[in-house]
């Protein structure tokens, strides 16, 4: 399974659907705070082009927040990632 990671901000409801989601997919993500460290949520803005929480990889694969993360998995596209 490829590494996700999910960039985050405290008290996210869009963070904490997504974590459920992988959760209830059975894979294990990493997460960042964004507010974690100065300078973080510029250089995942700079990354994604997005000013939005969540913002999520798998892999080097670039999701983008939750409602992609939804629409890959509504898809059927969600799964053969996370098997990659």
């Amino acid at each position: 399974m490829p590494e996700i990671i999910i960039y985050t901000a405290p008290l996210c409801p869009y963070c904490t659907m997504a974590k459920r989601l992988f959760e209830r997919k059975g894979a294990s993500y990493k997460e960042i705070n964004i507010d974690s460290q100065p300078g973080l949520r510029e250089e995942v803005m700079t990354k994604t082009r997005r000013r939005t929480v969540p913002q999520i990889f798998i892999g080097e694969f670039h999701v983008g927040g939750f409602d992609d993360l939804q629409a890959l998995d509504r898809q059927g596209e969600l799964d053969p990632l996370l098997q990659a």
